[in-house]
């Protein structure tokens, strides 16, 4: 079911993008004068600044027809998707000594701004992190069917991302700008139509790749030869499954833990205040204790909970790789509720176990969501979803 109302005003096909209408969507997440004083490199960008750009981008797409042949939900995920896709420049533009102007890192830094934006603006949660992987990914296709990795890169952006979306949010990166040599925005474009191509081959353009079992695509995803087949089943040796809990403070950790009472848990809070460190201090006690403590689960092949925020893909990467080292299963539960309903949880917590708000803004600087190429499964937790949009992309329904 597609809702009627997307999260965000879209123009009809077509139609000439009213700039002050698009800095007034665009103010969910940036300031449309922070983008006008960024300049870009002449090179790839001879239009000007990034803001200039941006509604080049947007009239690109208005003037797509392969964007007037998405759906509803399609039409409005990309529309914001390229209205935020360079929201990420202003910091992290750079004058480098040779005299180009860089912006190494912005794809990741517009994401994280953009989910942040969006969830303090009540969007739902499947329409936010459809959004927000687009601007991840969003130069991928400009360089994909180069890598050697070109196959595997397009199965693993499949479960988070849809390649359809994802080819026409880049070609409209592509047309809404000027290079200073014309033939490098003809490759620019062409790149984007063989991405398209080349997941349609996959059979990955309009939803995620199958895989044997969740334990193959574990295997598939982790294997740097390239060699494996995502079709062909991967001998499951686990033992086990480790539950490892993601979200902010408050966000029901805890309470979905409670609803497992005989699952053995490794907590930080409770390790907090077993070595009485407080949570504004180092660390570094409670994790080497955390993780001895996993490891007395993990060499008994017993099942347990990881009860920690794990925000950062990069620390539950570690957490992840320490369990699949003793041969165990790993289900990431993420959890999520709304602004001011974390704030109501949080206050309502004893004293001692309040997190200050500073301490939460750190926290969410860091903040992503799990996907399905982390773990064997992930599940979602949420309590803003409007149920009219799937995320992760559910398969197509001609996939085979």
């Amino acid at each position: 079911m597609i809702a009627a109302a997307p999260p965000i005003a879209v123009p009809a096909p077509g139609a000439a993008p009213d700039d002050a209408a698009l800095a007034a969507a665009l103010a969910v997440v940036a300031d449309a004068a922070a983008l006008a004083a960024t300049p870009q490199d002449p090179g790839f960008h001879a239009e000007g600044d990034v803001w200039l750009h941006t509604r080049m981008a947007v009239a690109a797409l208005v003037a797509d027809p392969a964007w007037a042949a998405l759906d509803a939900a399609g039409r409005a995920i990309t529309y914001a998707a390229v209205l935020f896709h360079d929201v990420g420049k202003p910091a992290t533009t750079r004058h480098e000594p040779d005299g180009r102007i860089t912006s190494r890192g912005h794809s990741a830094r517009g994401e994280q701004a953009v989910r942040v934006a969006l969830w303090r603006a009540g969007w739902p949660f499947a329409w936010r992190e459809h959004v927000c992987a687009l601007v991840r990914s969003h130069q991928v296709p400009f360089f994909g069917v180069d890598r050697p990795d070109a196959t595997a890169l397009a199965l693993r952006l499949s479960l988070s991302l849809r390649h359809d979306w994802l080819t026409v949010v880049a070609t409209a990166d592509g047309a809404g700008r000027r290079c200073a040599a014309p033939g490098d925005q003809a490759r620019i474009l062409d790149q984007c139509a063989l991405w398209r191509t080349w997941c349609d081959e996959l059979g990955v353009l309009t939803g995620p790749a199958r895989f044997a079992d969740d334990h193959s695509r574990v295997i598939y995803l982790g294997d740097a030869s390239g060699t494996r087949s995502p079709a062909v089943p991967a001998y499951d040796d686990t033992v086990a499954e480790a539950v490892i809990l993601s979200g902010l403070p408050a966000s029901g950790k805890s309470t979905f833990l409670a609803a497992h009472p005989a699952l053995p848990q490794v907590s930080l809070d409770d390790l907090r205040d077993e070595l009485d460190v407080d949570p504004a201090d180092d660390q570094a006690r409670v994790i080497m204790l955390a993780r001895e403590r996993a490891r007395e689960h993990l060499r008994a092949a017993r099942p347990f909970a990881w009860n920690a925020t794990n925000l950062s893909r990069s620390l539950r990467g570690k957490l992840i790789e320490l369990c699949r080292d003793y041969r165990f299963r790993t289900h990431v539960v993420y959890c999520e509720v709304d602004p001011a309903e974390l704030t109501r949880r949080n206050r309502a917590r004893p004293e001692a176990a309040r997190v200050p708000a500073r301490a939460i803004d750190r926290m969410i600087g860091r903040w992503t969501v799990p996907t399905l190429d982390e773990a064997h499964r992930v599940t979602y937790q949420v309590a803003r979803d409007d149920g009219s949009l799937a995320w992760p992309p559910p398969p197509a329904p001609d996939a085979r």
